[in-house]
């Protein structure tokens, strides 16, 4: 490992890249800072496999869209959701416990989320046909263009990712991973709370929080790859840092999907 990536530079990534996104955590990139690499991280390379990534989940997706649409019965769909979405899943904490292997790895986690995220689009593409049209692209578009315009606010400095901002963000992400656990804990009892997954009022600004919090951790991931890059980390952490922007930019888009279809059932 180069001497560039110890000392000062690792010190400098602990005080500005408290991460709330736990794939691109601190502490994980503190700890690969150990390990012999050929070559350092750059921000081009790291955007380059996000982009190879981004491809790959396009073209799992395409598959499964494509077989719930020409498939006579379209609960056939089923075992690749829940494969892709399972398989994904267990790649994912490897990943995150072995960032070295996220060279080799996070491919297979693309492949495996396209899959999940063709086949719950379709779902969503079908069920709201009549009420909302072009429903999954409408989420597309409304993820790409929230990135660019978080991937600008970052640039441009006009948010800094400092101390206070990345508490923010990361105690806003906890409350968010808590109210999914407990809503999983609740439906296992035959608990279910309509107020919160219906369309009305309250639910739809539950969703528009998510959201907005999922979109501003875009801008830890941004600040990551940076600060990662700048301290030289090892040349494998491009792949590392571009499935973190992957697991945020996902996440993003589900919820998006979700929030669409809630506004459509409002107007019922």
């Amino acid at each position: 490992m180069k001497s560039s990536f110890s000392g000062a530079n690792s010190l400098n990534i602990k005080n500005k890249s408290n991460m709330s996104n736990p794939v691109l955590s601190e502490k994980i990139f503190r700890r690969e800072a150990s390990l012999d690499a050929s070559g350092t991280m750059t921000v081009k390379g790291t955007a380059l496999k996000s982009i190879v990534l981004a491809l790959i989940v396009f073209a799992g997706a395409a598959y499964t869209w494509k077989i719930f649409n020409e498939s006579i019965n379209p609960s056939s769909i089923q075992p690749w959701m829940w494969g892709g979405l399972i398989g994904g899943f267990v790649v994912a904490m490897i990943i995150s416990f072995k960032p070295n292997f996220a060279q080799y790895l996070a491919p297979v986690y693309a492949v495996l989320e396209g899959l999940f995220l063709g086949a719950i689009s379709a779902m969503f593409n079908a069920a709201f046909a009549e009420t909302a049209p072009g429903i999954v692209m409408n989420a597309v578009l409304l993820t790409m263009m929230t990135a660019f315009v978080m991937f600008l606010l970052y640039r441009s400095r006009l948010i800094k990712v400092n101390e206070k901002f990345t508490k923010i963000i990361t105690a806003a992400v906890g409350a968010v991973a808590l109210y999914y656990i407990v809503n999983i804990i609740l439906s296992l009892f035959g608990v279910n709370l309509v107020m919160l997954h219906n369309s009305g009022p309250l639910s739809i600004g539950i969703s528009l929080v998510i959201v907005g919090v999922a979109a501003f951790s875009l801008m830890m991931d941004f600040n990551f790859i940076e600060r990662a890059s700048e301290a030289g980390a090892p040349k494998y952490m491009e792949w590392y840092g571009a499935f973190g922007l992957m697991v945020t930019l996902i996440w993003l888009y589900l919820e998006i999907l979700k929030l669409l279809a809630k506004f459509a059932g409002s107007r019922d």
